[in-house]
């Protein structure tokens, strides 16, 4: 259970509120780059609750800028993205993507005061496919994140956006909660269904796992565990990487290199970047005989684009159309009846309403790492509000490169974080090995619980 006042510092993420302060310290992803076009029209977006438009000028660099001209307040929504900047249609003013009025057309020449306009934008670094912007208030942006999955070439990752009517904590939460995967995805699988030499076989053939989670210098990890035989422990790592990642644990370990951003445009909406890695192996999702997990079959589908400001990569399978759900199949083949395992999600973590009542909860102790996290969020933020300079992760950034997600089996006799840096160890990564030695904080980390 968590207070109304605890959750309100959680969830709230505008300009004047901690979490909004604290969050704008980090790069944040603002799109997808093949979103911005060059000379074509700005688009709007809404991220941290500021109402915002990029663009892509005429040389290819991207503006991303606070959408209210500085003149009258017009909306630059409505601009020409010509030549090299954004022209306001009101009375033809014009900014480049630093925000530098370039041109005051309706202002006689010895009355022109462009040099003192400057419109509000923002620091921009383009990305491997991602534009990032930085919103916080150091005159010179930190070094970008070095999340092992961001860093992977555009010829290397696949990447999606998906947007949630819902708070960005509780959409974040359902991905560090790991013993839904065997009701809400394989709830209609047994385990007869399933080879016993898949590695997520254990998955299914026991869904009470047990836990170890602790703090890390990035965040928070866990590892769900189960009996895989003799000796043998199947292992499942996650982790949550400040100030809005989370790193999943559906997949081999070895080549197992995702992420995923939980973004929130507003308090009540969440754009979700997932970063996967192309070469990596798949996880759980056919059965013995060959066949697809029932509910696994189609791939998520998307509604237009719109230019509103909530408009962009919405679900075709939505809160209107009750997701979808077809109820012959939920009694016959899939549990849920629900298609993709984003719709899924999203359907589960949107029922809570669009800011989940934290304090009508009864958490158990499959909800650990959720709770750890709850706990390293605030205590950041705490720590933010006494010196606003201290900022987990942002100052060193290559900390996280020891984060990998994913699983395996190991010995029972080998503790576990020795398990985790040994399979660090042995892991593939295409840009750079992972950093074990970070690892080494762990052990004066907080104890597991």
């Amino acid at each position: 259970m968590l207070s109304a006042e605890k959750n309100d510092l959680l969830t709230q993420v505008g300009p004047d509120k901690p979490m909004g302060k604290f969050m704008r310290e980090y790069w944040i992803p603002a799109c997808l780059s093949q979103e911005l076009v060059a000379d074509r029209e700005p688009v709007r977006l809404m991220i941290l609750g500021e109402r915002l438009i990029g663009f892509r000028d005429t040389a290819g660099r991207v503006g991303v800028m606070d959408h209210r001209c500085p003149h009258r307040c017009a909306s630059l929504f409505f601009g020409r993205n010509e030549a090299d900047g954004v022209r306001c249609v009101y009375h033809g003013w014009k900014f480049d993507v630093h925000g530098n009025c370039v041109d005051m057309p309706n202002v006689p020449p010895d009355q022109n005061f462009m040099a003192k306009i400057k419109a509000r934008a923002f620091p921009v670094a383009e990305r491997n496919g991602v534009v990032w912007i930085y919103m916080g208030a150091r005159k010179a942006p930190p070094p970008l994140p070095e999340i092992e999955a961001t860093l992977l070439s555009e010829s290397q990752v696949n990447l999606r956006c998906i947007q949630r009517e819902c708070n960005w904590l509780q959409a974040l939460e359902g991905d560090i909660d790991t013993s839904h995967f065997g009701f809400l995805h394989v709830g209609s699988i047994h385990k007869e269904d399933v080879d016993p030499q898949n590695l997520h076989y254990h998955g299914i053939a026991d869904r009470q796992p047990r836990y170890h989670v602790k703090a890390t210098p990035w965040g928070t990890m866990y590892c769900g565990y189960r009996t895989a035989g003799v000796d043998q422990f199947y292992y499942r790592f996650a982790h949550y990487v400040f100030p809005f990642f989370t790193l999943f644990p559906e997949g081999n370990f070895e080549d197992h290199i995702v992420a995923q951003a939980w973004v929130p445009m507003d308090d009540t909406h969440t754009m979700v970047f997932n970063f996967m890695f192309k070469g990596r192996t798949d996880g759980f999702n056919k059965l013995k005989n060959g066949s697809v997990v029932p509910g696994f079959e189609k791939p998520i589908e998307f509604l237009p684009n719109t230019s509103d400001w909530h408009g962009r990569w919405r679900g075709a399978a939505n809160r209107a159309n009750d997701y979808l759900i077809d109820r012959e199949a939920q009694r016959t083949s899939s549990f849920t009846g629900i298609q993709a395992v984003p719709v899924q999600d999203q359907a589960i973590i949107e029922s809570m309403g669009e800011i989940v009542d934290r304090g009508f909860e009864h958490l158990s102790p499959s909800d650990r790492m959720v709770v750890q996290t709850r706990r390293a969020i605030l205590n950041a933020l705490a720590e933010h509000s006494q010196n606003p300079e201290n900022v987990p992760l942002v100052d060193q950034p290559s900390v996280v490169r020891a984060a990998r997600s994913g699983s395996f089996i190991a010995r029972t006799d080998q503790p576990w974080v020795e398990a985790y840096v040994e399979r660090c160890q042995g892991a593939q990564s295409p840009n750079g090995d992972l950093d074990p030695s970070a690892l080494a904080q762990l052990s004066a980390a907080s104890a597991s619980i």
